[in-house]
């Protein structure tokens, strides 16, 4: 997972969408694109449910699965072959990389900031607005994360569909959901590489490389190894179980600790959604405290350990012994290598391509039952993982299939 700044964003950043920069930006998309994802094809089916959409007028929010850092490229080939550039709700920290020229780049290709861990009313404000009377698509990620997890998706957050029924209720013309999902597979088998990246992974932990085991049995002594070290730091033993179970339990037992200290004691959410909860609260509580406040290193302590329980949730723990095809495996050292060896973004380690399906059209309808944003979200999850079912496993390399290490 990537460590973000997690504070009250310096700014708000709006969008400035335009054609002409959007076609003029388009060749430094692509090289960026093609040399620093490795994204050579982009296959994009069911474009006429959305091209359709727009046809008639309707306000159109695309609900894509956020598995990869190469997401917005593939949904702008998707904006490229529909004729309509998208606007994008991106997390406010994509705004503070890389200086100002991604800024303006961000911005002129219908980018606008949100405060995920907030209730950022600015950026709720302009979703809804552009879906009430713009006539280009809006994109938003409901996952918030990208959790390198491709073929599932976690569970989206609401507020995507929050956005979508107030629209609705003011709009004067039909608001449409469309689901999307983004399928990725390797065009070359990078199992040399993903055998290298495993190596330094156990030297890192002071282990002996193995390769006289099978890759998939690598990864997951790996990530007992990792794991029980966690367990140790956190409650100065390990649980017993498998994987799965040890990983929830971890998380729940930080989880419970912060939610007792902060006296908030959620019901019925998700872990993102719990985890965004105690985040705010942190940083709301860091930003009344001055600088040198001995107080503020407990919050600060308990941001990191939150950053914990998010990437323990990103390992679902059965992921690669479920189906250990190449991209499961590259995909769960991918996260070892941003957790374990600190990487900014984790490296691309082979040509890929990508498919970018679009479901049929969610009519969203104007009600004000309590529970009309909740029954969206699910109605949107399972959509999306449908549409990933369909896709069905990516690996077409032998070495991957059998694990051969």
């Amino acid at each position: 997972m990537n460590r973000q700044p997690f504070e009250k964003p310096p700014r708000w950043w709006s969008p400035k969408l335009s054609p002409w920069w959007v076609r003029f930006w388009r060749p430094v998309r692509m090289r960026k694109q093609l040399k620093g994802q490795r994204l050579l094809e982009v296959e994009v089916r069911g474009l006429e449910h959305v091209r359709e959409a727009v046809a008639r007028g309707h306000g159109v929010l695309i609900t894509p699965n956020h598995a990869s850092h190469a997401d917005c490229y593939a949904v702008y080939t998707a904006a490229d072959q529909l004729g309509y550039p998208f606007y994008v709700m991106i997390a406010w920290q994509n705004f503070i990389r890389d200086g100002l020229l991604k800024q303006i780049a961000l911005r002129q290709h219908g980018g606008f900031s949100v405060d995920r861990e907030g209730t950022d009313m600015r950026a709720f404000r302009q979703a809804v607005e552009i879906l009430q009377s713009r006539p280009n698509p809006l994109v938003i990620f409901p996952e918030g994360e990208v959790y390198h997890i491709n073929d599932r998706v976690t569970p989206f957050r609401e507020g995507p569909a929050a956005i979508a029924l107030l629209a609705a209720r003011k709009a004067s013309r039909p608001i449409v959901c469309v689901p999307c999902a983004i399928k990725y597979r390797y065009l070359q088998d990078p199992t040399p590489e993903l055998l290298q990246v495993m190596a330094d992974l156990e030297r890192a932990i002071f282990w002996r490389p193995r390769p006289d085991l099978a890759l998939p049995q690598r990864i997951y002594h790996f990530a007992e190894g990792v794991l029980a070290l966690k367990e140790i730091e956190f409650l100065g033993h390990t649980f017993s179980g498998t994987v799965p179970k040890r990983v929830s339990a971890l998380a729940e037992f930080i989880l419970g600790q912060i939610e007792a200290r902060y006296g908030l004691a959620p019901s019925g959410v998700t872990v993102p959604e719990r985890v965004k909860l105690l985040r705010q609260h942190a940083i709301e509580q860091l930003e009344g405290l001055p600088d040198g406040d001995p107080r503020r290193g407990q919050y600060e302590e308990d941001l990191s350990d939150l950053f914990v329980v998010v990437q323990a949730f990103s390992y679902p723990g059965d992921y690669v012994e479920e189906q250990p095809t190449v991209e499961r495996m590259a995909e769960t050292l991918d996260k070892f290598e941003e957790d374990i060896l600190g990487a900014k973004t984790a490296t691309i380690r082979g040509s890929r391509a990508a498919t970018v399906t679009f479901g049929e059209p969610i009519p969203v309808e104007v009600g004000r039952a309590k529970k009309a944003a909740a029954l969206l979200t699910r109605t949107l999850e399972k959509r999306v993982q449908g549409l990933l079912d369909e896709h069905g496993p990516s690996s077409e390399h032998p070495a991957a299939d059998s694990g051969v290490g």
